[in-house]
């Protein structure tokens, strides 16, 4: 198939013209509202003990988690379509009060059941802060400068996955975990101030628009019958009648969603994008690239705190180099492809990079202890892995037409978060695998000890310890490995990513309108 880039005659006429500075406070009301929703799926990981010390219903405690990372995965390409039918504005608005009524319900919560459901309903708003952040930058800047600007966003969403544990271990301590979400409060206000003005400006959706409801619930069942799998599986057993009947279901409600989306006008999830051969490339390359990211993210902060012995907020400060080099590589790569309008080479050299840093930390598991080699390899690694996300959300978008905007950047979204999730449960089953049967003499299991963390080692004699430790270190490296390996698959199948020429207009802005700082 022939494919060029979508023009600028392609989308609707009516776009208004974005002056620098409105283009400048849009920015900073989406910035913040990826800031929330990124860093609400990391920040309760430290605060889970004291929750669980609380509340009681130590069994319940993963589903905290699960329950955000559900809702906001399964319904960020319910967002993208929405977006498109509805505009931009009123949906955002939806997603930041859902939100924010979540965060509130949570600060309240008085049980565990009520803390997990109320999860579940800050993820609603969740999924389509992350979605919506990065379509609307590309409904007001053309897609030549969108790279600075998805750098940008990239980098705050770096920022806020790796701060998250940081601040949650803070929060904790200091002045009480219910400010976790309270946190969010006057940071959704301000989101929703920033962007209500200028984004009045932009269309308001379509004169009848349709809700494909058959294919959002479909979606979301499918969806969340697989995902309950990837991320609980091993605890309910792979092979229990729980799991195999979720999967199942899954797949079936899968197929079927497959079958309704060829048939139906406006489908949630419009299959024609995925005949684009940038878009078919992609999609499978952010997979993959979230799987490589979020075992830096999740990860090598474990490492640091069960096989080096440092503290969750000592851990979190030591990946301050790894976020500075997201950012950089984000930031710095965007202004790159806004300068010389090519985008290609960017995620090739980011995944090399990033798949070399991992084989060190894979063959050399204790530099990541050190503090000049740990700087030396997690600069560069999170350089690499900035360089990734943020090209290939530009790349979809110059590739769709104006109509497709929502849907095609929320499918990049949904396959960013559905890799992520699905690579941290990977990463935890071979973690387990791996190291399980060497610690079955010190009474303990990989999974226990990912899920306990340096506790589950406190009452282990010296000697036992250490052996211990020896053992995770090697568990260590093996995930460090598998993840340098997804690099090079990633890596190869970027080769195959056609690259468009990005075009210089927008419907968003008029030829005089004053480009991106930078």
């Amino acid at each position: 198939m022939t494919e060029t880039a979508a023009s600028p005659s392609q989308a609707a006429d009516d776009h208004p013209v974005f002056t620098h500075q409105e283009i400048l406070r849009v920015f900073s009301g989406v910035a913040l509202a990826m800031l929330m929703a990124a860093m609400d799926q990391t920040i309760v990981a430290t605060a889970l003990p004291t929750m669980a010390s609380q509340f009681g219903g130590l069994d319940m405690l993963p589903w905290v988690v699960t329950a955000y990372l559900l809702t906001s995965t399964t319904t960020t390409p319910i967002y993208g379509k929405l977006s498109d039918l509805y505009g931009r504005k009123r949906v955002l608005q939806t997603a930041i009060m859902l939100f924010l009524a979540g965060s509130l319900l949570c600060a309240m919560a008085q049980s565990m059941t009520q803390l997990i459901l109320f999860r579940g309903l800050q993820g609603l708003g969740g999924g389509g802060l992350m979605s919506l952040a990065f379509t609307i930058i590309g409904d007001v800047v053309a897609p030549r400068e969108r790279g600075r600007y998805q750098g940008m966003i990239g980098g705050v969403f770096a920022l806020a996955s790796v701060a998250g544990p940081l601040l949650g271990g803070i929060f904790t301590e200091t002045i009480g975990w219910h400010w976790i979400f309270l946190i969010n409060l006057p940071l959704g206000v301000a989101a929703f101030a920033m962007t209500r003005s200028t984004l009045s400006r932009l269309p308001a959706g379509r004169a009848k628009p349709r809700i494909d409801l058959a294919g959002a619930a479909l979606l979301t069942g499918a969806v969340t019958s697989l995902l309950i799998v990837a991320t609980r599986g091993e605890a309910m057993g792979w092979g229990s009648p729980a799991a195999l009947g979720l999967l199942a279901a899954g797949l079936v409600m899968l197929a079927v969603f497959l079958w309704h989306e060829r048939r139906i006008e406006e489908p949630i999830l419009p299959l024609h994008l995925f005949r684009r051969p940038v878009v078919a490339v992609a999609t499978p390359v952010v997979a993959v690239s979230a799987m490589v990211l979020f075992a830096g993210i999740v990860y090598l902060p474990l490492h640091l705190q069960l096989v080096q012995g440092t503290s969750a907020t000592v851990s979190g400060l030591l990946l301050l180099p790894l976020v500075l080099g997201m950012t950089f590589g984000s930031v710095g790569g965007g202004r790159l492809i806004a300068k010389t309008g090519r985008y290609k080479v960017f995620p090739l050299a980011g995944l090399a990079l990033s798949g070399v840093m991992y084989a060190l930390l894979g063959t050399l598991p204790e530099l990541a202890a050190d503090g000049l080699w740990s700087t030396l390899i997690l600069v560069p690694l999170g350089m690499g892995l900035g360089l990734v996300m943020p090209v290939m959300t530009v790349a979809v978008q110059n590739a769709v037409e104006q109509r497709d905007l929502g849907a095609a950047t929320a499918s990049v979204g949904f396959f960013r978060s559905l890799g992520g999730s699905v690579g941290v449960a990977v990463f935890g089953a071979v973690f387990n695998a791996v190291v399980s049967d060497r610690l079955e003499g010190a009474g303990l299991s990989g999974r226990a000890v990912l899920d306990h963390g340096a506790a589950a080692l406190a009452a282990l004699p010296p000697a036992a310890r250490a052996g211990v430790v020896a053992t995770l270190e090697h568990g260590f490296a093996t995930l460090f490995l598998l993840a340098a390996a997804l690099a090079v698959v990633s890596f190869a199948m970027t080769l195959f990513l056609k690259e468009l020429p990005l075009r210089s207009a927008n419907p968003g802005r008029a030829k005089g309108a004053p480009a991106a700082k930078g």
